[in-house]
């Protein structure tokens, strides 16, 4: 038995615990592999793994805290990868190529930052992305204070026609690398 994780509590679900076994032991190969393969493990993947749920599972808390950090871990070797590749001038300006991008879309109107979904579908909400939004917008300018777990466990509810979910989360995971990036 692998005693990894802390059991979730008796009343709460857990996360899988053979899918998470299963993903870290590809990440820990990944990661001590010395070469470039198709199946290695990126910091992008490591934040858009989900987990199922279930009851008797290990503890969501502490392996969304583990994977946090699984993903500095393998973004720091990346960053340094990429470094050695195109040089460190090349890197920061890459950085702040996606600031720009990232203060485009902050500086849209409230309401109108992404694609709306259908009249027949729903989306998230837009005043709590906006919200969020507008949290993130205050970091970027030094006037308040983030972390990436708080992008990364950010819920919006859903609402007809509201943002578009994809649009939204890549603009999440351009607000995490560009943390990451200037640490």
């Amino acid at each position: 038995m692998n005693t990894t994780f802390p059991d979730a509590e008796r009343k709460e679900h857990g996360y899988h615990r053979g899918q998470v076994d299963e993903f870290l032991a590809r990440a820990r190969a990944s990661f001590e592999e010395a070469t470039e393969s198709d199946d290695r493990v990126t910091s992008a993947e490591i934040r858009r793994t989900a987990f199922a749920v279930r009851r008797s599972g290990y503890s969501a808390r502490h392996v969304d805290a583990a994977m946090d950090r699984l993903e500095e871990v393998f973004f720091e070797r990346e960053r340094r990868a990429r470094i050695a590749e195109v040089g460190e001038e090349a890197w920061w300006e890459d950085t702040r190529q996606l600031l720009s991008e990232l203060r485009g879309r902050l500086g849209r109107p409230k309401g109108k930052r992404f694609k709306r979904r259908s009249i027949f579908a729903s989306g998230y909400r837009r005043a709590q992305v906006d919200a969020f939004l507008d949290l993130v917008d205050a970091m970027l300018q030094g006037h308040g204070s983030l972390t990436t777990a708080d992008v990364r466990s950010v819920v919006f509810h859903t609402e007809w026609r509201g943002y578009n979910e994809d649009q939204v989360d890549a603009l999440l995971d351009a607000v995490i690398v560009l943390m990451l990036s200037t640490r």
